[in-house]
């Protein structure tokens, strides 16, 4: 079920928005707070301007990016507005049942009773090397080596993705997960790493909705894999929303004995997304605290605003100027639309602390929405939270993907069937998957140490799709790719 922006609370139960003086629970309200919350003591005036917009659907954009830029100027104020962000957000949500209300978190910590667990054992033989579907063949040795200097080449991954994978296929053992436990909240997800983890022998314990067609293809997964998945017993799946403290309680003991790493991959359209991320993360806080070794995962959306080094600023800037013919054709068409079309990329760089430089790779998509933002953005900021905290993270930014919640959208199904003219690949979801999946045993294998500055957490790794050093402003040329992209996307419907 997808919900307003403005919602009626009197059939309201789980994890929920909270009610207003009006008596209705508004997502605009709440994500906006949040925001102004967030970065209160780090840049005041940035808060009083969130707070005050009137209409945050069209001016989340521009204070997202300017967020992103107050948060990045020193360390310590990247951890703070994290921990902000993540406090607003937990005082502000409610959990709802029987007539009483709570903070979630407090509903989470106050669970006893886990759910019964039944297992499953995988009957297939263990994938022993990475193997990754591309364009309709099995890449692996050397033919996936030169794809991934390919990808680098053409900057679609950045270098330190491409080491990380290279790594993967240098060390096949890593991929031999009979020593971990994965906790997928979101378990079904397109872009969750379900399939290869169950073909690399890993324990899943999978949490997903509870839908009979989702489970049907969770199983099937598992048992044509060579691992163990573990299910809540007795039900087709959990509502994590309705059942947050009871998911909380069964992942507390799942999978005994392993070491636990727990994965936020749930999705869900409009300000759901909120809500299910929220419940998700509650749960992640409460495995960090209380299940030793814990680690925790999350895939960061390429169409988001991010801290990026000045290589990769100089090298859109390069792309830029070497536009040759293009420069000339799309000149009176960016001068009619006063820059709107045909943009540069990389309008703010910020100067940190320790003097260095980065540019704001503004990514973000207006059409997704301020509470898709606000989820991707709750899951970096738990991510930088729980490794200034100590625990291992990987969190690396996945590729623009042809995701079935990408292409439902008419719009952005058009554009990302254009993006390709100018300099993003957008990727298959089985290639996502594999991809994504390598990074993460790498990041758990390496386990190397928190990275001076936080925001560099989701630099190293990233697999971006050329995003980030594309010649132009990703807004301005959506609207060009998606019309370039129409034909292609009327053909397949």
């Amino acid at each position: 079920m997808s919900m307003s922006s403005s919602q009626d609370g009197q059939a309201a139960s789980g994890v929920v928005f909270p009610l207003g003086d009006d008596g209705r629970r508004s997502t605009a309200a709440t994500g906006r707070g949040v925001w102004a919350d967030a970065v209160r003591g780090v840049d005041d005036d940035l808060a009083g301007r969130i707070a005050r917009a009137s209409d945050w659907r069209k001016g989340y954009v521009e204070a997202v990016v300017a967020h992103t830029a107050a948060a990045t100027r020193t360390a310590a104020g990247a951890v703070q507005v994290a921990r902000a962000g993540l406090d607003s957000l937990n005082g502000r949500m409610r959990f709802e049942r029987d007539g009483k209300t709570t903070s979630v978190t407090q509903a989470v910590a106050a669970a006893t009773e886990p759910l019964p667990a039944a297992t499953l054992q995988g009957e297939g033989e263990r994938v022993k090397e990475l193997v990754v579907p591309y364009r309709g063949e099995q890449l692996s040795g050397d033919p996936l080596r030169r794809q991934i200097e390919a990808w680098t080449a053409g900057g679609t991954i950045e270098a330190s993705c491409a080491a990380a994978l290279v790594r993967v296929l240098d060390e096949p053992d890593w991929l031999d997960l009979s020593d971990r436990a994965f906790a997928l909240l979101g378990a079904g997800a397109e872009l969750g790493p379900l399939v290869p983890l169950s073909t690399w022998g890993a324990h899943v314990v999978a949490v997903d909705v509870p839908v009979p067609r989702v489970w049907d293809r969770v199983r099937a997964v598992a048992r044509a894999g060579s691992g163990t998945l573990t299910v809540p017993d007795g039900e087709p799946g959990v509502d994590l929303l309705t059942r947050t403290p009871e998911v909380a309680a069964f992942l507390r003991s799942a999978a005994d004995g392993l070491p636990m790493t727990i994965g936020s991959y749930a999705y869900a359209d409009g300000a759901r997304h909120v809500q299910v991320v929220h419940a998700s993360d509650a749960v992640v806080a409460l495995l960090l605290r209380e299940r030793p070794g814990t680690t925790y995962a999350e895939l960061a959306t390429p169409t988001d605003a991010f801290a990026v080094p000045m290589d990769v600023v100089e090298d859109s800037q390069g792309r830029w100027r070497r536009r040759g013919w293009r420069r000339a054709a799309q000149a009176p068409l960016s001068a009619v639309s006063r820059g709107a079309l045909y943009g540069p990329a990389y309008a703010t760089v910020v100067e940190r602390e320790d003097g260095s430089r980065v540019g704001i790779a503004d990514e973000l998509v207006p059409q997704q929405g301020p509470n898709y933002t606000l989820a991707k953005r709750i899951q970096r900021w738990r991510a930088t939270v729980a490794s200034a905290d100590g625990h291992l993270v990987s969190a690396n930014v996945a590729p623009a993907t042809n995701t079935r919640s990408v292409t439902k959208n008419r719009l952005l199904a058009a554009a990302y069937a254009g993006a390709g003219r100018f300099g993003v690949e957008v990727f298959a979801p089985e290639t996502s998957r594999v991809l994504m999946a390598a990074l993460l045993v790498h990041d758990l294998r390496v386990a190397a140490p928190p990275p001076a500055h936080p925001d560099d957490l989701f630099v190293s790794g990233a697999a971006h799709g050329g995003l980030w050093r594309a010649a132009y402003d990703l807004r301005s040329v959506i609207g060009l790719a998606a019309v370039t992209g129409l034909p292609s996307t009327l053909r397949r419907t």
